[in-house]
């Protein structure tokens, strides 16, 4: 028998158990919030990077800061509550018409015919152009009607809007979010410890269909001739200067890629001060055990969703109730299956963990 594992992690979910700990952005005083169960999605991929279906819960085996758990595998199909969040400002109107095409696919190849979706076009401002429904039509014209805005572009915000819709869905359902944007942050007021927060708390998945910047830029109108209004920190460095010795290159050394992620994790929950992410989305994504695909033409967006949907209805959903709960800081997880077909395993990077709340 052939084993395969990786170093992988899991965020939480919020049940009640383990103490977490974040800082309030505005007063800046801890907060604790209360978690026992540990929910992760797993991918399984043979060596030809076709999904592995099939297994059963025998086959795997979880491993939290090194000790082993007691891991329940769900491997049948839970219903999916999806939020599309959608960047939608006059940087990238010339793009927006290819994204106004997308709505016949979300039904069909990512929520299937058990799941919802909500519609959020943001720039400045958030707009909900659709509230929960599987109503594929409703869904469909939901994002034509998304039109370009102002300059700004709030991902970060957008992405804690998005976790509080998703807040409100039953427990028994998938919270997942599609984010579908450039991959910088213009305007923000939340950070990104801010959002990895609300995601870790609320047990949210997160994928990245990615604009890309050079394609942006070469369809966007020219900027209006008036004063910029946001701060010289809301602005991004040129390519390849880094803002503070924290950024994912300097931290990791790499891309942020697998275990080389884990270094930049733990510095974003552990500082006191928020510290610079260049591409927030690629944090979102592989914070959470997500997927970042970019994108340029209408069919690289298509194949883009249809991508994500396949890897959402072939994940297998590890749950467990950690039995190191006394241990605080970041907790690693390797993750092995054991079987012949099995050749890579991802899911979530990291979670973080204060004392025992008492």
């Amino acid at each position: 028998m052939v084993r395969a594992g990786i170093i992988i992690a899991a965020l939480l979910c919020v049940v009640g158990g383990l103490g977490i700990r974040a800082q309030d952005p505005v007063s800046d005083e801890p907060i604790r919030a209360t978690v026992n169960v540990v929910m992760a999605p797993v991918t399984v991929l043979d060596r030809h990077g076709e999904y592995v279906s099939g297994l059963q819960p025998q086959d795997f085996r979880l491993l939290d800061n090194g000790k082993d758990q007691k891991i329940q595998v769900d491997v049948a199909f839970q219903p999916i509550s999806l939020v599309i969040a959608i960047q939608a400002n006059d940087h990238v109107e010339g793009l927006l018409p290819k994204i106004n095409k997308i709505g016949s696919l979300i039904q069909p190849l990512v929520i299937g015919d058990q799941g919802e979706a909500a519609v959020l076009a943001f720039d400045h401002r958030f707009r909900t152009m659709q509230d929960f429904t599987s109503d594929s039509t409703k869904i469909e014209n939901a994002i034509k009607k998304i039109t370009p805005g102002s300059g700004s572009s709030r991902l970060i915000d957008a992405v804690i809007e998005s976790v509080r819709m998703l807040r409100s869905r039953p427990a028994n359902r998938r919270r997942i979010l599609m984010l579908i944007s450039e991959t910088r942050d213009r305007g923000s007021e939340g950070k990104v410890r801010d959002a990895l927060t609300d995601i870790q708390m609320n047990n949210v998945s997160v994928y990245c269909v990615d604009i890309s910047r050079a394609m942006a830029g070469l369809t966007s109108r020219p900027p209006d001739p008036r004063p910029d209004t946001l701060p010289p920190a809301m602005h991004p460095l040129p390519p390849n200067v880094p803002a503070t010795p924290n950024t994912v290159m300097q931290t990791t050394g790499g891309q942020g890629a697998s275990a080389q992620f884990i270094p930049l994790m733990v510095e974003i929950f552990k500082s006191s001060k928020a510290i610079f992410v260049d591409n927030p989305a690629e944090v979102f994504a592989k914070g959470t055990g997500g997927t970042e695909i970019s994108f340029a033409k209408q069919k690289g967006l298509e194949e883009a969703i249809s991508k994500i949907g396949a890897e959402i209805h072939s994940q297998y959903l590890i749950t467990y109730n950690p039995n190191n709960k006394e241990e605080g800081g970041f907790h690693e997880i390797s993750v092995e299956v054991t079987s012949a077909d099995a050749k890579t395993v991802r899911t979530r990077p990291g979670y973080w963990l204060a004392s025992v709340v008492k």
